[in-house]
């Protein structure tokens, strides 16, 4: 099976300056077309044995599979949270022209 063309990638943070921050380097470096900031929301976790609760905000990236593993890579080196949380979900369906621009957008600078 091939990865879809298109995905949504989820992360949190504890902050929206945090959040801003993300979502503007990822687009910067074309890992995706566009990083929504969202929030704050209640996250209720189990972390190092205990449950904990906290305010966070979500950042969601819309990109290629393409672009996934950088754009992981790129979340990894930039996030503060030792274990963030980086979820992609297929897009199964949308609007081809928007697509096309996320596909645009997102292009790898040797296809530029």
């Amino acid at each position: 099976m091939t990865d879809p063309a298109w995905l949504t990638v989820l992360t949190t943070t504890d902050s929206e300056e945090k959040a801003r921050t993300l979502a503007r380097g990822v687009v910067e470096a074309r890992l995706a077309a566009c990083a929504q900031v969202s929030g704050p929301v209640t996250s209720v976790y189990r972390w190092q044995d205990a449950v904990e609760t906290g305010q966070e905000w979500q950042v969601l990236f819309k990109t290629t599979a393409l672009r996934y593993d950088e754009l992981e890579a790129h979340l990894l080196l930039a996030h503060d949270y030792d274990t963030p949380e980086i979820i992609a979900t297929p897009v199964v369906r949308g609007s081809s022209r928007y697509l096309a621009w996320v596909a645009a957008e997102t292009a790898p600078p040797a296809a530029l």
